[in-house]
């Protein structure tokens, strides 16, 4: 087996246990949550604290890797100190001392992503694998731990989430001292300039400004959705199993990725999976008793984060020169997911109410989302499939 092919088994791995971890948290942070007494505006406000962490973050590191031309070192370092400092969630109790566990987590964390894609969009590109096979098993891992969180929560106390986790993220920082260093880019690749020349650009503005948008769309379904279901009836098993299908369902689609991009362009399949997405928020608010109608929306996930995802990863690496590629990924989570997720999170909180507004806080969603898609009309298609970063 050659060092490259090694290295790409590698960085699967690593998917599989970051996006591992967020299938521990993620959907089962709001049950911690209220398992420890907090109101629904408390677990929205605490969302959106430590949320704010992902817009300082990723520009911070992001930065470091692309002047030290080191991610791999930066990778290592947030996944290290990600792991120390969420420990210190078994000592807090209180808002404040949980608010300031997860936010020191989320600072670190933000370490990992931009530069893990960067380094596998570096490895892909010496293989005959493409971003969308190696990405998938992160969607794996989500699956995995989600599915065996669930049903750990049907036996055990809500503690279960921050316990598991520990372990995954142990196990994230060992396999990380495991990847090999990619070429750095060379000093003659370096590109003239800012990065803000290419962000004040038509097609990043209303690319970042669509993301924002779904992303706030994303704050009731990441705060409440497992909440949601439990106060319908159906048992934490079920409830794994559901968000596992949704992920299931980006498994699928991250394998196709990279063909779909190339048969329809960035613009079309941006514009048809966030306007899928309103219509998915605004089912689940009307028809969320009917099984049915859970089912189908969770087959929409493949769209409203896979689809979007990659074509996203895509988009910011062939429009940005090899040197902002660090930073570009960092401005699209910060904004995008920081901001945007912050706002969300908080939005849904306020106006959850204990599950009693259910269906305003996933019809404001949809409004949102709907909104991030007509965004995509101020941009001419081409401007959005052309090849920038030559």
């Amino acid at each position: 087996m050659s060092i490259n092919n090694r290295n790409l088994i590698v960085l699967a791995l690593t998917y599989w246990l970051y996006f591992g971890q967020l299938g521990v948290l993620v959907p089962y942070l709001g049950i911690f949550l209220d398992g420890r007494g907090f109101s629904s505006a408390e677990i929205g406000e605490l969302f959106a604290v430590i949320t704010l962490a992902r817009i300082l973050g990723p520009g911070i590191w992001a930065n470091v890797a692309d002047k030290t031309g080191n991610a791999l070192g930066v990778l290592r370092l947030g996944t290290f100190l990600t792991v120390l400092t969420f420990s210190s969630v078994f000592y807090f109790s209180g808002f404040w001392g949980l608010t300031l566990s997860f936010g020191l987590m989320m600072m670190f964390w933000t370490a990992v992503l931009p530069q893990l894609e960067v380094i596998t969009m570096q490895a892909v590109s010496k293989s005959k694998a493409n971003y969308g096979q190696i990405r998938l098993w992160g969607s794996v891992g989500f699956i995995c731990l989600t599915i065996a969180v669930g049903k750990a929560l049907d036996v055990y106390s809500t503690d279960t989430p921050v316990v598991v986790s520990i372990g995954v993220l142990a196990c994230l920082f060992l396999i990380t001292l495991f990847i090999s260093a990619p070429g750095a880019a060379s000093k003659a690749e370096a590109a003239p300039g800012h990065i803000w020349q290419y962000m004040r650009q038509r097609p990043f503005a209303v690319f970042i400004f669509a993301s924002v948008c779904l992303q706030i769309s994303f704050g009731a379904y990441y705060g409440f959705f497992a909440l949601y279901l439990r106060d319908l009836g159906y048992s934490g098993q079920q409830t794994g199993l559901f968000i596992a299908l949704g992920v299931l369902a980006e498994v699928g689609i991250f394998l196709i990725a990279g063909r779909l991009i190339r048969t329809y362009g960035v613009w079309n399949l941006l514009f048809a999976s966030i306007a899928l997405t309103a219509i998915r928020w605004f089912a689940l608010g009307v028809m969320a008793e009917s099984a049915t109608v859970i089912f189908i929306s969770q087959l929409v996930h493949a769209l409203s984060f896979g689809l979007t995802h990659a074509v996203s990863v895509h988009f910011i690496h062939q429009y940005l020169p090899s040197s902002f590629h660090s930073r570009g990924q960092a401005v699209y989570i910060s904004v995008a997911f920081g901001f945007g997720g912050a706002l969300g999170n908080y939005m849904a909180g306020q106006q959850w109410q204990q599950g009693t507004n259910a269906f305003e806080t996933f019809t404001t969603a949809a409004i949102f989302a709907a909104v991030g898609a007509l965004a995509l009309l101020l941009c001419a298609k081409k401007a959005f499939d052309e090849q920038k970063n030559t």
